[in-house]
């Protein structure tokens, strides 16, 4: 499974990137509202330049902000043309249905379809179904993003259960009452995951799926089990990755047991 950090901060890109493990950068404009605040950022422009060099050869999610279809290409195609030559490795995210009045939106489709006929790749996002996964890959999407932390906070909220954002929540789901919760079927975000990889896979799409809107290690863990093959992770959930408390109790075994005539060796 491929990692894409799910950051605007060109501080943590940076900092993944020199582990050696990162394939990816994805951002929105929540991210990028974060990055402001904190660089103090006046020159945008230079800023995107930046994270796009930091990440050369490896792909920047950039997202649209418009709603209709007119609007979308023309602001991916701006993004890209503006961008892409930097580095080569601009994708625009595009919402699977721009609407926020919970109605059918075709929009989406239709600037994912044109935009993937003009060479544009594009991630498709805000996926809470299979059958937008399905859709979106049929239209030309390059990856889709299925959001499985918001899906757990939905079926959370349906339980009447107070938490925390970084809370695990179950892969197969919880009960009230005797009864599975689900939405639609779903019945947990890595379920979500795991159904758009099956779907994808059964019809032979070279759409690749990315598990978005990760919440803690275990589940970073549950994407790659069900056959994602991204998960796009915030800085704390790679953090969360590498521990483990027995690791650093081994850890401090050998260093107290380690003796002196070993370590002369290495100095």
């Amino acid at each position: 499974m491929k990692i894409f950090i799910d950051s605007a901060d060109i501080d943590e890109v940076q900092q993944v990137r020199s582990y050696g493990i990162l394939d990816g950068v994805t951002t929105n404009p929540s991210l990028i509202k974060k990055a402001v605040e904190k660089h103090k950022i006046q020159d945008m422009e230079a800023y995107v330049e930046k994270l796009l060099r930091i990440a050369n050869g490896l792909p920047v999610s950039l997202e649209i902000t418009a709603t209709d279809h007119e609007g979308m290409v023309k602001q991916a195609e701006r993004l890209f043309d503006s961008f892409n030559s930097i580095a080569n490795n601009v994708v625009i995210k595009i919402p699977i249905n721009p609407s926020t009045e919970s109605k059918a939106c075709y929009d989406g489709l239709k600037a994912i379809k044109e935009l993937t006929e003009i060479g544009v790749p594009v991630n498709c996002t805000l996926i809470f179904t299979p059958e937008q996964a399905l859709l979106a890959a049929k239209a030309g999407a390059k990856y889709v993003s299925p959001f499985a932390g918001r899906v757990d906070d939905y079926i959370r909220s349906k339980l009447g259960m107070s938490f925390e954002k970084h809370d695990y929540f179950p892969q197969h789901g919880m009960e009230k009452d005797g009864t599975l919760i689900d939405d639609n079927g779903i019945v947990s975000g890595i379920d979500l995951v795991a159904k758009c990889v099956k779907v994808l896979q059964n019809y032979g799409f070279e759409t690749e799926v990315i598990a978005a809107s990760m919440r803690n290690a275990r589940q970073a863990r549950e994407a790659a089990l069900v056959g994602a093959h991204i998960a796009t992770l915030p800085l704390s959930v790679i953090r969360e990755m590498l521990i483990h408390h027995k690791t650093a109790e081994g850890m401090k075994k050998f260093l107290d047991d380690a003796p002196e005539e070993y370590e002369r060796l290495m100095s």
